[in-house]
């Protein structure tokens, strides 16, 4: 009875590791999903240099092109708008911060109206921001106001501003304003993220470091201009490309 026994576990044994042998080799043999890149290069795309942008509310020193990098030292907050109005378009960039808990973005499709007259120190009141905050930033905010920030992510989150409107995607800010990431993907202070953003017929969605995270649909307006943030840190930018669509 004993003997038998034995053989009974043994073939069990040979037979369980046949098949989680025979379940790992069609798992490593089994073709892998590669990933998308866009990095801004083939038919339709073209550089944004300093020839397609303005200023709106800086001062002289506030944005400076050295090198292919689009620098601006944050301060007096405020925006660098490009000088032609786009809707439907697909847009690259890198940026890195400087600082810890810096700040930025990029606002697309901001309203000729809320640019004019605009006073230093102040962001418009129109337009879908892409935001580029600093993780660092998450800790600045709990020592100023002793809550930790859930209103708010530092990987990539979207979100109308002022007199703009959108209906984001899921996963949602508390209020729901906000179109979070579905997943964290940026990277620190000094290390150079990289976003691809594509807007057409009023949808927006942005992709961190080549995965898609966020974004939102039935955006109101969508068409005006594109515009950098400054607000408050150093920030860099560099490989601005632009594909603009029908």
């Amino acid at each position: 009875m004993l003997k038998r026994g034995l053989q009974l576990s043994f073939t069990l044994a040979f037979v369980l590791t046949a098949f989680l042998t025979a379940v790992t080799l069609a798992i490593a043999q089994s073709p892998q999903l590669r990933k998308a890149f866009i990095d801004g290069n083939g038919p339709g795309w073209r550089a944004l240099t300093e020839d397609d942008f303005t200023d709106v509310n800086g001062n002289p020193e506030t944005w400076e092109w050295q090198g292919g990098i689009i620098k601006t030292t944050g301060k007096p907050i405020g925006v660098y708008r490009t000088k032609q109005k786009v809707t439907n378009f697909e847009l690259v960039v890198e940026w890195r911060h400087l600082e810890s808990g810096g700040n930025s973005g990029i606002f697309a499709w901001v309203p000729e109206e809320v640019l004019v007259g605009l006073k230093p120190d102040t962001l418009p009141r129109g337009g879908i921001e892409v935001q580029m905050l600093d993780h660092g930033y998450a800790e600045l905010h709990e020592k100023r106001t002793g809550k930790k920030g859930d209103w708010f992510t530092t990987n990539g989150d979207i979100f109308a501003v002022g007199t703009s409107t959108m209906n984001p995607f899921p996963p949602l800010s508390p209020n729901g304003s906000r179109s979070f990431p579905r997943k964290n993907l940026s990277l620190g202070v000094g290390q150079w993220n990289h976003y691809y953003v594509r807007a057409i017929n009023g949808e927006l969605r942005l992709w961190v470091n080549g995965e898609e995270v966020s974004g939102g649909q039935n955006c109101n307006p969508r068409t005006g201009y594109l515009c950098l943030e400054a607000e408050g840190a150093p920030v860099e930018f560099r490989n601005l490309r632009i594909r603009e669509l029908p």
